[in-house]
């Protein structure tokens, strides 16, 4: 059974075409085969609409020959479809098109143009560059000439970035949409200068990487011919001493095999911080505090970092159906960007607390007065993490949603992070040491009273465990490059902070675990009853 397609040129395409490869070529043959020199421009999209919808669907039962075979005729088909679109003119004259898999551009000129230049042809993702005029001049006769410019979002998946064979052991991606540039009804097709492809980059680029503009060449991505004029984080503009089909391709080295050793790990540690994390927060919520207590900085600080790791954790859990969608990939990478600044403010307003704790410690049972209100701390808290992020939008839109939905590396823009964290673990470094010289003097300046030199020792101890708890382990994580051992220990010091805030405050806190006695004491009664 045949369905008609294009009735007007009498176009047909079998039913079942969703699985079957021969009726695309039947198709490819068909359109081939068409003799008009001249076709509408309407007539024109709807057969390439026919085409690629048809091509789409056999993707998954091919083998990378027959892709490139497919490949090979859709860009034969493409090009003869958008050869019909010219016709004669005595100035210029130009005609575009955009459909979801493809768009394209031409521009003819003739004998009586009077134009110095043709305008730049520009589709959504490229553009290029091309002396039109001189080429026309070089047709003697006619004096006139006509450049097809089309730019394919789909072809990548016909002929796909791996048929870019190096001698490397590199991961290929497609930084471009594949471009396509002929002169259709031009008797002479030299060029009079080299053209330039302006490639705008549709993935994130690397700035390790290398990239390479290439062309097609019957089963094969090769160079010869093109070559990088200049580049950025952005697009690239290849220049190309003939004209073919082109896109941007981008090499990387091979990343490392996962160790999911290492993995596991990660994923046990952050799931066990989660847990210490929500029991702190319990902790906070739950007990009765001595009214000088001040624990705003420890509740947000879990809350934070809660949420942060959390939200981590399931984006790396899910990322690769998140990643499909850009614009909820760079939200997640914001909000985490804004969660983890926040939660190292909090450590910072944590180590100014309890640095004036310390330094008031022989007045601790006399005054209760808070040094801060909780309201201001919160203003500070969430507000400064916040302007840090709106100004990184604001400068940088871009810097978000990287392959991870993190921070992209490009630009620098990961300073937008790593700044304020190197700023925040200084400062915590500082009155890291400074509490602990201060404590060392106090213990010197203490009576010999036994009871008084317990509570000291205990807080000596818990002054130490703050380290942790003041974010100063993150510094472990400029130097684990190199290191496993550093590594691990970055991953487990840094999931824990949940865990060290609970057994600082909640396990070595007398007065918290005579709350938990009496609650189990209670839960038990009632069970017996």
């Amino acid at each position: 059974m045949l369905i008609s397609v294009i009735a007007a040129i009498n176009i047909t395409l079998q039913e079942g075409c969703a699985t079957s490869g021969g009726c695309l070529q039947n198709l490819f043959e068909q359109i081939e085969n068409i003799t008009a020199q001249v076709l509408p421009l309407n007539i024109v999209t709807d057969i390439l609409t026919v085409a690629f919808n048809a091509s789409e669907k056999i993707l998954e039962t091919t083998n990378p020959t027959e892709l490139a075979s497919y490949g090979n005729r859709m860009l034969k088909t493409s090009e003869k479809l958008i050869s019909t679109l010219v016709k004669p003119t005595n100035t210029n004259d130009s005609v575009s098109f955009t459909l979801p898999t493809v768009e394209g551009q031409v521009f003819m000129v003739g004998p009586q143009v009077t134009l110095d230049k043709i305008p730049r042809l520009d589709t959504t993702n490229s553009s290029v560059d091309i002396d039109l005029i001189g080429i026309a001049k070089n047709n003697y006769e006619t004096r006139s000439a006509a450049v097809a410019f089309m730019s394919y979002n789909t072809m990548e998946n016909l002929l796909k970035p791996d048929f870019f064979n190096t001698s490397n052991d590199t991961v290929k991606t497609m930084m471009s949409t594949v471009i396509s540039a002929t002169l259709p009804k031009t008797t002479n097709t030299k060029l009079t200068e080299p053209v330039n492809f302006t490639l705008k980059h549709i993935r994130e680029f690397d700035p390790s990487s290398s990239l390479s503009c290439v062309y097609w060449n019957i089963s094969e991505w090769i160079v010869d011919g093109c070559s990088v004029l200049k580049t950025n984080s952005s697009y690239t503009v290849c220049s190309c001493d003939h004209l073919s089909t082109f896109a941007l391709i981008m090499q990387t080295i091979r990343p490392p095999v996962s160790d999911s050793l290492l993995e596991l790990l990660n994923l046990v540690c952050v799931i066990v911080g989660l847990v210490f994390f929500s029991l702190a927060m319990l902790t906070f919520a739950l007990c009765q505090w001595s009214p000088g207590v001040n624990n705003v900085a420890r509740i947000n600080i879990c809350v934070s970092l809660l949420l942060a790791h959390l939200l981590f954790l399931l984006t790396q859990q899910f990322l690769s159906l998140i990643r499909r969608q850009q614009v909820l990939c760079a939200m997640i990478s914001g909000l985490l960007h804004f969660l983890f600044l926040s939660g190292f403010v909090w450590m910072f307003i944590e180590a100014v607390l309890l640095f004036i704790c310390v330094k008031n410690l022989s007045q601790i049972r006399s005054k209760k007065k808070e040094v801060l209100s909780s309201g201001f701390l919160c203003v500070i808290g969430y507000v400064v993490a916040l302007v840090v992020v709106c100004v990184s939008v604001g400068l940088v839109p871009e810097g978000y949603g990287s392959e991870h939905c993190w921070l992209k590396l490009d630009k620098s823009f990961i300073w937008s992070f790593l700044g304020p964290v190197c700023v925040i673990l200084a400062l915590n470094m500082i009155l890291f040491i400074k509490i602990a010289i201060t404590l060392n003097s106090a213990l010197k300046n203490l009576n010999a009273e036994v009871s008084q030199m317990k509570q000291t020792k205990i807080m000596v101890f818990k002054t130490l465990a703050q380290f942790v708890v003041l974010g100063c382990s993150w510094i472990l994580g400029f130097f684990t490059n190199d290191s496993k051992v550093l590594e691990i220990l970055f991953l487990i010091f840094n999931s824990q902070q949940g865990t060290f805030i609970f057994l600082i405050y909640g396990v070595l806190n007398n007065e918290v675990m005579q709350q938990f006695r009496k609650f189990f004491r209670c839960l038990c009664c009632i069970k017996q009853h």
